[in-house]
């Protein structure tokens, strides 16, 4: 056997492979852009916006003000002492976009029945459920007026345990508290701090619940065009965000954890090793 002709095969075979590995890493990722079919200064047509509306089990916070504080004080819940003062509030792994600032007390909420109702003070029971936040204070308000009880109430109301979970392939999952009245899933995947780059853009799943049923809805975000006309762009209380794992993540995730690259690149560098071999031992 000639040694000098097997030592050129040999770094050939180095070389070839070298090659190979570059071209198994260094490919252009696909499906990684969003909003792929974007083009400048042209309008998509959105989702009927939906803002965010009262369910049986929510917590609420309703509070009446007036020019008479005293009066005031009969249509609002009492006040309940926080020893932890004015941290933050936390949900799940990532921080929420609910924070508590100034005084360590707050008011004690409502949690609407399972038929929808609360009981209010003076007013009695109020059948609220469907509501959103802005036509719930403006019921009470007319409620109230339209009593006698109040001549220039003030009524303001904010959900104290509404959220959303994000899960999967995203820098910070968990559950994130909702104190706006419309939260897309852009915003949900914003706080959770993005997708990770081996998250899969273009099948990302919400999970809601619809009266007594579970509906699923896939999302592509790389098609903005589908993606804003999709009914879970924007998402309701409780709706769960999951975000499927690329090709890639999920043969990393095999039992010897070493299957990064496909199958087909095997198959090429085997096919090159026999050429090789064939060309050392001929």
């Amino acid at each position: 056997m000639n040694i000098k002709r097997s030592g050129r095969c040999l770094k050939a075979l180095g070389g070839s492979l070298a090659v190979c590995l570059a071209l198994a890493s260094c490919g252009t990722p696909k499906k990684v852009a969003y909003f792929q079919d974007v083009e400048t200064a042209v309008v998509k047509e959105m989702t009927e916006r939906q803002a965010i509306k009262v369910k049986p089990g929510d917590k609420l916070s309703i509070v009446v003000k007036s020019k008479d504080p005293t009066l005031s004080e009969l249509f609002n819940m009492p006040v309940i002492s926080n020893r932890l003062g004015s941290a933050s509030s936390y949900s799940g792994t990532g921080a929420t976009i609910r924070t508590y600032t100034g005084s360590s007390d707050g008011m004690s909420g409502y949690t609407v029945a399972p038929d929808g109702d609360i009981d209010f003070p003076v007013l009695g029971k109020l059948h609220i459920v469907g509501m959103t936040r802005s036509e719930l204070a403006g019921y009470i308000k007319g409620e109230l007026m339209g009593r006698d009880l109040v001549k220039d109430p003030v009524v303001t109301v904010e959900f104290l345990n509404t959220g959303v979970s994000v899960l999967g392939e995203v820098k910070q999952p968990g559950r994130y508290d909702m104190n706006v009245d419309e939260l897309t899933i852009l915003d949900a995947i914003a706080l959770a701090g993005d997708l990770d780059i081996q998250g899969q853009r273009e099948n990302v799943k919400v999970v809601r619940r619809e009266a007594d049923e579970l509906h699923t809805y896939q999302v592509d975000l790389t098609d903005m065009r589908n993606l804003v006309a999709s009914p879970a762009y924007y998402l309701q209380q409780d709706d769960i965000i999951y975000v499927e794992p690329n090709g890639v993540k999920k043969r990393q995730t095999t039992v010897n954890g070493n299957t990064a690259l496909s199958a087909s690149f095997w198959v090429s560098v085997a096919s090159l090793l026999t050429s090789v071999a064939v060309l050392i031992f001929k």
